[in-house]
Formats: structure tokens, sequence, C-alpha cells
């Protein structure tokens, strides 16, 4: 196969039908779903130039399509329709695009309706037809986003060759080389495989139905997790990993599924830097002052919108007077008001009288000083022995503003009180002061939404009475990572149990993508023939996983991805999807680790992820051969003042009892002799340190 790009880049056109898309184009997927698929399966010699969106009537299919194609300086190569191919009173596809048709194409249609029938009966289901008009094929296919994706790939090698001859290239010269160049040149091959142009195909013509056996995969500490805890010992492998690009394909059956996983083993820095590149950056939002943005990041610096205080007042106890020129003060005053922390008209004062004042409370116009109440001496009372009548004051060289705290000597207006980064913190000293300087609302990052769900048939409630069956793993992972988020500051949407069968796990994943931000699943990420998570992000959703596994103890199947949708303004946007392994330890540990960074840039906490401090190992702690480990362990402050680390036990991935009291992970080196009590380690604390004081 050629690797350099090819020349010639074609111009492609997808015509979305649907009168559903066509009322709201925010609840169509499939535009993203077939860009997707040009762009991973193209070999780069697709431009998709142009998309629309028509209701299922025939003059309107004919309209677009005669737009695109009848342009003779700027038409497409290829139209790609989707939807209105299947037996509906609304599927008008078929019979708007056939009579537009200058030559039939029966060849693309055997191949995409071969490529489904192998997978199942229901594809004659199916009404695709294909053909040219003028000099750009058109090609219609089934309305569902996995059956519209997997039919283009049924076909997509082998149209190039298509558009180039229905443009007007010379066939003698195309097929001067003779077939075998040309299938060198698509990426295809004669013999076994010469139906499956596309490779890895499992289309159905618009139908759900998929053969699904019976499997037991990890989760919740149950299951065939090879990660190589609690097994008596290291795993044996006698054959080297291979390449391989993509997850399984569900549909070809266990016998033909990969042995080992395709997905390059990556260190965890490297894999903080995929999240780090691939996460999306925060989005600004106002936000009213209130115990509601604790947590939150200002957007924007913040400045003061009045003086505090906003008047004169006083800091003691005592009496306002008016300090004369030689500032001296003995003698004995009437008391003519009384001025308290309270709003109100204050009398106004003049030298010889004096008004009795409370601390923070204006001072009457006029007055100049504060004398402490210490420094007087009640000489007598009003009649009605409520107030006071005279004081005799006994202070001298008194000096002008004394006991004062002037306008704005706090905070002046404008003044900048918080900086563009800081974060709002639960101590409560942030929001008082934008309390107190008269700040309504600020800007700050949005924190994002998490959409948190569960796979496997083996899976139930935690909640459920009754004993288990044969099998049945209670869901720990939920209420953990429920747990988890909600403590780091972040709202959870549960999405419940989804059980292993692709269809299902499809339309659970479609739908929490539109009501959250950043997506969580844990189980089905293994080796195992229905351990579809992968499969479904990559074929089905048109996704991108940019890890699938690392090198950790535990947590080693661990995906990172994401994946294209539409946002309610109708653009594309990519959500960030976490799969995290089904047993406890693992998904907890890789939350922490992977998690919460990518959570933390998108709410523009910085730095991201957990806080590292150095700690003193209270024991010895044995090492992993092979990997390095995030060794569940209790930190405290000792006597002296250092921080020493304990494990929580044993630290097999399905051990639930390793997590009791866990405030922190240990990152250990791998190796064949263990760390010995005393040597100097790094902790990321997900909790409060203990004290041993």
């Amino acid at each position: 196969m050629p690797s350099s790009k090819p020349a010639t880049v074609l111009r492609a056109a997808i015509l979305i039908v649907s009168t559903t898309a066509a009322k709201d184009p925010s609840t169509d997927t499939a535009d993203t779903t077939l860009r997707s698929v040009f762009e991973s399966d193209g070999r780069g010699q697709w431009d998709v130039a142009e998309s629309g969106i028509v209701s299922d009537v025939v003059t309107h299919i004919q309209r677009q399509i005669v737009q695109w194609a009848d342009t003779a300086d700027d038409a497409v190569n290829l139209i790609v329709t989707t939807g209105g191919t299947g037996f509906a009173v609304a599927d008008h596809t078929p019979e708007a695009v056939s009579p537009l048709l200058h030559k039939q194409a029966p060849g693309l249609v055997h191949a995409m309706l071969a490529a489904s029938l192998a997978v199942t009966p229901f594809a004659m289901m199916s009404r695709p037809v294909a053909g040219v008009r003028n000099k750009t094929l058109i090609i219609t296919l089934p309305g569902s986003p996995k059956g519209a994706s997997e039919n283009l790939q049924a076909v997509l090698k082998m149209l190039p060759h298509a558009c180039l001859q229905a443009a007007g290239a010379s066939s003698r010269a195309l097929h001067s080389d003779g077939v075998k160049k040309l299938e060198q040149e698509a990426g295809v091959g004669s013999g076994a495989n010469s139906g499956r142009a596309g490779g890895n195909v499992h289309s159905h013509g618009g139908g759900g139905h998929h053969y699904v056996p019976d499997h037991s995969h990890s989760h919740g500490g149950h299951g065939h997790s090879h990660e190589g805890h609690g097994h008596g010992g290291g795993l044996v492998r006698h054959t080297k990993p291979s390449e391989n690009p993509k997850s399984n394909d569900p549909s070809l059956g266990p016998s033909r599924r990969h042995r080992e996983s395709p997905y390059p083993m990556l260190s965890v820095e490297d894999a903080l830097e995929l999240i780090k590149q691939h996460t999306p950056a925060p989005e600004i939002v106002t936000e009213k002052v209130g115990h509601e943005l604790v947590g939150a990041v200002l957007a924007q610096d913040v400045r003061a919108s009045e003086n505090v205080p906003a008047f004169r007042a006083s800091i003691v106890d005592g009496y306002a007077v008016v300090v004369p020129k030689d500032g001296n003060m003995k003698g004995v005053f009437p008391v003519t008001s009384v001025s308290h922390a309270a709003p109100g008209e204050a009398k106004s004062l003049k030298e010889g009288e004096i008004a009795r004042i409370t601390t923070g409370a204006p001072l009457p116009p006029g007055a100049t000083s504060v004398i402490m109440v210490e420094d007087t001496v009640l000489v007598s009372k009003t009649e009605d022995e409520k107030e006071e009548k005279q004081v005799e004051i006994l202070a001298e060289n008194v000096k002008e503003g004394e006991n004062i705290r002037e306008v704005g000597s706090d905070i002046n207006e404008g003044a900048l009180i918080l900086k563009k980064g800081d974060q709002i913190s639960a101590v409560g000293g942030e929001i008082g002061l934008l309390a107190a300087a008269g700040v309504a609302e600020v800007q700050v990052y949005r924190r994002p939404v998490i959409g948190l769900l569960s796979t496997g048939d083996e899976i139930v409630k935690s909640n459920r009475p009754g004993a288990l069956r044969l099998g049945e793993v209670r869901d720990t992972n939920r209420p953990t990572l429920t747990s988890a988020a909600t403590e780091s500051g972040y709202q959870v949407i549960d999405f419940g149990i989804v059980s292993d069968k692709a269809g299902f796990l499809e339309d659970r994943l479609r739908y929490a993508m539109r009501r959250a931000d950043l997506i969580i699943t844990t189980g089905g990420v293994s080796m195992g023939e229905l351990d579809l998570l992968k499969p479904t992000i990559e074929r089905s959703l048109g996704g991108t996983i940019h890890f699938g596994r690392v090198a950790m103890k535990p947590g080693k199947p661990t995906t990172f991805a994401t994946v294209p949708v539409k946002d309610n303004a109708g653009e594309r946007v990519s959500k960030v999807m976490f799969s995290l392994p089904g047993n406890p330890a693992s998904a907890l540990v890789t939350f922490h680790l992977f998690v919460l960074p990518s959570l933390h840039q998108m709410s523009g906490v910085s730095p991201a992820g957990l806080t590292r401090v150095p700690v003193i190992l209270s024991h010895d702690f044995p090492l992993d051969k092979s990997r390095p480990e995030y060794h569940r362990a209790i930190v405290s402050v000792t006597k002296d003042g250092t921080l020493s680390a304990a494990s929580t036990g044993g630290q097999r991935s399905s051990r639930v009892g390793s997590l009791k009291g866990a405030n922190s992970l240990l990152c250990m080196p791998s190796g064949t002799e263990p760390l010995r009590k005393g040597e100097k380690v790094e902790a990321l604390l997900m909790g409060n340190i203990r004290s041993d004081v």
C-alpha cells in the first residue's frame, strides 16, 4: 500500500435526509460520523466540501443533489445520502435519486449489501441505489449513523477510482499497469476478502440486530481481568505483542477477534500529555456570588465595586469627639447623641460635645477622633437612667484620626481584589471578600458535568435487596466514583447500568453525551469478546481512542477517547470519554490519576491533578517487577513533623478493602527488590492528611 499522500484530493458532499433533523439540526449525528469515516478510512483522498440536511421529500432531495452535481465548474466528485432507504411510508430517497442517475452502479450496491448480509439477513430490508449523474457519483446509505458508516466503509477504498473515471479520466491510462497495481493503490486485495473492500465491515441495512454470545468480563472484582493482581504470580506470555490499529470488530465473532490489545502500551506521563492535548478548553460563564461559587476558578481579574468601609467608622467602643487644636481632651463633656452600627442619620457634632459610639458605627458629621471607653469616667445619667448624660475624658495630646477606620482603608473602589485563575475556596475568605467589596457576580470557568455509567450484564445495583445469584456483582464503582467526583466539586449525572449489547451501549452513550460534558464508564475495556466499549467508541460513535493501555498497576486497560458531537447551537465539538477498568481499585485510582486532571483543565484549575508531596515509608513495600504501581496508602503527620505512609493492605485491583482509609496514592517504581522502611517516595494526595501526634 503506498504510503505517500495521493496527489488528487476528491470533493465529497454529505446529504442528511431526515424530516426531524431538518427541523432540529442538533438531533443529527450522521454528518459527524461520516466525516470521521472519510478522515480515518479515506487515506487522505477526500475533502468533505459540502453538507446539508433536507426533509424526506422527493423534490427537496432532488433539488439539493442537482445543485451539487450540475454545477459545471464546482461539481463535487461524490454525493453520499443517509436516510430514507427503508420500507417506511416516509422513506423516499431511492425514488428521489434513481431518476436523476445517468448511469447505474449495481456493483457498489451489491458490495454494500453483501457486506451487510454477512452479518444479518435483515440487510435485505435496505434499498440502496448508486450511480453517476454528469460527473458525480451518488450513493445512498442507511439512516442510522452506524449503518451509514459501515456501508460507506464497505466501498470507500474503491470510490476514488470510480470518481476519477466518472470525472473523465482515461480508462486506458488508469488500467495501464494492470488490476494488481490498482488494488495495491486502493489498499485492497483479491481473494478471500475481495468482497470486503472497506475492511472490518459489519454493516446492516439500517437494522439493529446483533448476535451476542454469553461472556464474562472484568468488573467489580470479578471476571477475567488481565492486570496481574492476585493470580499467584506474574502473567506468562509466549508471544510478542503485534501491531493492530483498531479495536475488535464485535460482528466477526470470537474466532476472529484480537488475541492481544491493538493499542500501544503508554507510560503514565505520555497518557497524561495526551489528555492535556485533547481535553477541551474551559468555557467562561457568569455566576452570582454565593456559596454555589465554591470550587469555581475565576476567568478574569475582579476589582472592588465600592470602598470598604464606605464611611468613616469607629474601631472601638467609646466616644466620638472634635479634637481641639491643642489636643487636650481632659474634662467633663455632655453626651449629645449615640451612634450605633446601624443605618440612620447622625447628628452633627461640635467642639465641646461628644457622642457615644460603638465599634463599627459611622462617625457623626464633624467628629475627628474617637476616645476609647477605657479612657473615660461616667459622671451622670439621664433622668430615666437609660443613657449617659455627662462623661469625663482623661485623655490629652489627642490627635485627629485616632481609633477611626477611614473610607476605603480596607479596600479602595476599583482595587484588584482577586486575580484570574484564583479558585474560590470553601473556607469562605474569597466569598466574604467579594461580598464586602460589593461584587454581585463574576466570570468563572464553567465546571463540566460528568456522565457516569457502568457496563456489564453481571452488574446489579449496589442496594438491590436479596442475595446475589451466581455470577452477579454489586456495582461499587458508580457510588464510589460519584462520591469522589462530588467531593472534587463536580456535578454527576448517573446513567445507570448498561447491558453488554452494542446497540444498548451506543444508545446510552449518545444519550449521555447530549447531557454531560465528560463521560466516565467502567468495565468492558479488556480483551473479552463482549468488552464492547472500545469498538463502540471507534466504530459506532466515530470517536478517536487516544490511548487504550497504560503501563501501570492497577488500571492497565484504561482508555481515553474523544467523540465528535454537535452542541445545542449545531456546532461540532469533542466530548471527552474515559473508559475505566471495572475492578473497583482500578476505577478509583485511574479516576484520580487521569480523569481529575482533565476535569481540572476543563474548569480552569491549575495545576491540574492531585497534589504531590514527599513521604517516608513506614515499612517495607514490595514492588511490581514490570509496571509502576500506584499503591493505596494512608499518609499521616508524625510527631517530628514528617509525612509517613503506610499501606492499606493487599493491592489486588479487585480488592475493595484496599480503598478503606486510603488518602493517597504512592508513586512506586517497578523493580525486583522492595523499597525499604525509611525510604522517600512521592505521594498523590486524595484526601486530608491524618495526624499521629
